[in-house]
């Protein structure tokens, strides 16, 4: 049985680079993140990645019980793609239409702010609902903002969420079961993530330094991305995908990377490639020591005669959640638009001597017209779950 291919059609997203595609994609080019900065916790200071454009676009009336930074940091996402949304609406019917979204935090932030106020009220305020934390709330939430009827449902694996949820979203088109997927993932800043990052000593107070033998931790950030995704032919198409989870520890890698490794070949079979026919892949890359050196491995094994890479979260901080989703958003970006060139990978250029050699992009480089036209981004997660999504001109 053939199954049919799968495209990626329009692209919403907000994060500590920009509000919306247009302003990130310079912000992207020269490797300029405003939202980059010190966060003060409530036990010390964190650099992380902010969302600094203003969230004006509230719930409708009938959801104001879903109102919190979450929501509306998806909202914005939505807003930039609600055009395409609802020609699909019109084309194949509300209930021909379905959301799959990644999360990790939810509303957490919400409940932070609603908690504090009970411990010096005596009360929770009127505002807070409990749902705005509920971890399954997002997909719901936007389907009916949206007023879409197909299956919503959220995915929550940690940092390979929203990636997964391509994943799902595409078996929902070839199975024929929808006919247009709303697909990304939405994770916000809070205190909880934070401090629990800080309590495993995987957090920095400067900015993440990838594959860099000063490497020393993650900037937890937050933001939005959101695709269309038809079986309707469109200039990116996702090609490949793979997943594996190798339950190697509940926080660390697998230091030899196998289930990683597993991931990314399963992607390679999946598109029908060899590793030759890829030109750029997005690292997960969190510049945490045993990450770094995982995948650095794996990297050198599967791209045995190397490949443009860069690790794109010193721009945005790691979005947990939505991370997979906006590091496919921006590979998506290489390939769907011309002023886009491979992100630059952002360190301090001094290379652990304990990693393999990569080629991290550093100067202006482009996907080449009349070469290779496959991108790939790669997710790994907590619980050993890890993710390889290929993108195809």
């Amino acid at each position: 049985m053939t199954l049919p291919p799968v495209y990626l059609h329009a692209l919403g997203m907000v994060n500590a680079l920009g509000g919306d595609v247009d302003s990130i994609v310079p912000a992207l080019n020269a490797a300029q993140s405003p939202g980059m900065g010190l966060m003060h916790t409530g036990i010390g200071d964190a650099y992380v990645g902010r969302v600094s454009t203003p969230l004006d676009i509230a719930p409708p009336a009938a959801l104001k019980r879903f109102d919190c930074r979450n929501n509306r940091m998806l909202l914005a996402a939505l807003e930039q793609i609600r055009p395409v949304i609802e020609a699909a609406r019109e084309r194949y019917g509300s209930h021909r239409i379905g959301i799959v979204l990644g999360t990790s935090t939810s509303g957490i932030d919400a409940a932070e702010v609603a908690f504090v106020h009970q411990a010096q009220a005596g009360e929770l305020p009127d505002d807070f609902n409990y749902r705005q934390m509920e971890i399954g709330t997002a997909a719901p939430f936007a389907a009916a903002a949206l007023n879409v009827q197909g299956p919503a449902f959220t995915i929550s694996t940690a940092c390979t969420s929203s990636a997964k949820a391509f994943v799902s979203a595409r078996r929902l088109l070839q199975l024929g079961i929808c006919d247009a997927m709303i697909v990304g993932g939405v994770d916000t800043l809070c205190e909880l993530t934070v401090q629990g990052f800080a309590s495993l000593e995987s957090t920095s107070v400067t900015r993440t330094n990838p594959m860099s033998r000063n490497r020393n931790g993650i900037n937890v950030g937050e933001g939005a991305t959101v695709f269309l995704m038809t079986r309707d032919e469109a200039q990116v198409r996702l090609a490949g995908a793979g997943e594996s989870s190798d339950a190697h520890h509940v926080s660390a890698p697998d230091p030899q990377g196998v289930g990683g490794e597993l991931a990314l070949r399963a992607a390679l079979k999946d598109a029908g490639v060899e590793s030759s026919a890829i030109a750029y892949v997005n690292l997960h890359a969190t510049a945490t020591r045993k990450n770094d050196d995982m995948e650095a491995h794996l990297m050198s094994r599967v791209f045995a005669d190397g490949v443009p890479v860069s690790g794109t979260k010193p721009l945005t901080g790691h979005q947990l959640g939505a991370a997979g989703a906006t590091e496919l958003g921006f590979a998506w970006l290489t390939l769907a638009r011309d002023d886009v060139a491979l992100p630059r990978h952002q360190w301090d250029g001094e290379a652990d001597p304990a990693l393999p050699t990569l080629d991290l992009v550093h100067d202006e480089r482009r996907i080449p017209r009349d070469g290779a036209q496959y991108v790939m981004s790669n997710s790994f997660a907590f619980g050993g779950s890890n993710v390889s999504l290929i993108l195809a001109r």
